[in-house]
């Protein structure tokens, strides 16, 4: 009898899709198709949001609108370090077809910390990451100096209690572009089985213990 492939089946074959997921640099055409980039967003706005304060905010930049931009980090460079090679940030903005800005839009003095906002657009980027990959194109999330600077962040209409997370970059990958090794679980997983009680006794508690996990 022929075996039925189970939903669990399904689930599985997908996990292995994304464990060949990563970052290739720079990327090409062709970009996701309308359909398809809205079903990037929809994955996007399905991250966790504590507090359900929906802070997420994106602006795409894709055709001429990138040597706009281009010339917006050269521009904001130039600011930064009137000596440096502000030229050099002009091709930044045409590594790919399309560039989606990300930034939270973030409540001052909410019972949510800002880091947490923050942190809910940083899992929708992980969801379009995945989500990319899964449709046979690239991404690649590049942060760096004109994330952090306020003439770029008031050019791409981010408000001032916006915070920008980065651009994603979104293309199809060079040919024979490749996963690096992927990283032993057993150097970044532990189980913690409680704390250790003679070392909570000299006051070392249970941050920074650890003597009182085992790997998995």
């Amino acid at each position: 009898m022929e075996a039925v492939a189970t939903p669990a089946d399904a689930g599985r074959a997908l996990l292995e899709r994304l464990l060949a997921r990563h970052s290739p640099w720079p990327l090409a055409a062709p970009e996701p198709t309308p359909a398809q980039l809205d079903l990037v967003f929809d994955l996007a706005l399905r991250a966790p949001d504590h507090g359900s304060l929906r802070p997420w905010r994106f602006a795409v930049v894709r055709g001429p609108a990138r040597e706009a931009l281009g010339e917006v980090f050269v521009q904001a460079a130039r600011a930064r370090d009137p000596q440096g090679d502000a030229e050099r940030f002009r091709s930044k903005a045409m590594a790919a077809p399309l560039i989606i800005a990300m930034a939270a839009r973030v409540r001052m003095g909410h019972k949510v910390p800002e880091a947490e906002q923050v942190m809910a657009v940083a899992a929708a980027a992980m969801n379009m990451l995945n989500a990319l990959h899964l449709l046979g194109y690239g991404g690649f999330w590049a942060t760096g100096a004109n994330v952090r600077d306020d003439v770029v962040r008031r050019a791409l209409g981010f408000g001032g209690s916006d915070r920008m997370v980065g651009f994603l970059y979104v293309g199809t990958p060079p040919p024979g572009s490749r996963p690096p090794q992927r990283p032993s679980r057993e150097a970044h997983v532990r189980e913690w089985v409680g704390p250790s009680a003679g070392r909570v006794e000299r006051g070392l508690g249970v941050g920074g213990d650890l003597d009182n996990v085992r790997p998995r």
